[in-house]
């Protein structure tokens, strides 16, 4: 782990029973560095993502976050650390968009209702959809959801934020809308980490790619590199694949 590292897997590894879903993961993902993580389906991506902040736990290997070691004494803070925007939005349908805001900053933060209220203003006005605020989420497009899901993450002030595959779950006009809301936040230096297959979005914004199948990293390389010039067969292939719709 290097001194700015603020993510780091050392010889981890995963099983889902017999069924060894990481293998021997190494990578230290730098302060305010755009990753992503792109691959098949089924060659551990997510797996690998929902290990960061303790969703998944790791079998073999150390994980360090922010240069705590990711166990059951540290993970409390580490989560409150990491954020992360799923697939799927899960709001809570019950709820306005603002009141999905400020449950987990008046709970977890114990900020009062108004200083809530404004700290959810504010993300909600960073992610464009402001006066949204009173609706219910079956009251949005899906597009709008997930903006509400990622400003939803910001409200708990992270100093990493994951996305898993956050734009597959949309229909394509509402695609563009989303990853533009991503951009903007890593042009701020947000530390991030997405798995995804859209590859427009990794050859602008990322610093590294990350190719991974079979649960293993086939290869990292800056995006120009990755796509233009990879180095491994199966990276060719997938690449191939991929680019060819």
């Amino acid at each position: 782990m290097t001194d700015t590292s603020v993510i780091s897997f050392q010889n981890v590894d995963k099983w889902y029973g017999d069924f060894q879903a990481l293998k021997n993961i190494n990578l230290n993902i730098e302060r305010g560095e755009r990753l992503v993580i792109c691959g098949p389906s089924g060659s551990g991506k997510s797996t690998l993502i929902r290990c960061i902040n303790g969703l998944e736990q790791y079998n073999e290997g150390q994980l360090l976050i922010g240069g705590q070691p990711l166990n059951e004494k540290h993970l409390r803070s580490i989560r409150g650390m990491v954020g992360m925007v799923f697939q799927h939005f899960n709001l809570f349908p019950h709820m306005t968009v603002l009141e999905n805001l400020t449950l987990a900053p008046r709970r977890t933060l114990k900020l009062s209702k108004d200083e809530a209220n404004a700290l959810a203003m504010k993300y909600l006005d960073r992610v464009h959809i402001a006066h949204q605020a009173d609706k219910y989420p079956a009251q949005l497009s899906g597009g709008q959801q997930q903006r509400v899901a990622i400003a939803r993450s910001l409200c708990m002030k992270p100093e990493i934020l994951l996305f898993d595959e956050p734009t597959s779950a949309l229909d394509p006009e509402m695609i563009r809308e989303v990853l533009d809301v991503m951009k903007e936040l890593a042009d701020e230096g947000m530390t991030m980490v997405c798995v995804t297959h859209e590859m427009g979005f990794a050859r602008q914004v990322a610093d590294r790619v990350v190719f991974m199948d079979e649960g293993e990293i086939v290869e990292i390389a800056p995006p120009s590199q990755l796509f233009d010039m990879p180095q491994q067969p199966r990276t060719q292939t997938f690449l191939e694949q991929i680019l060819s719709y």
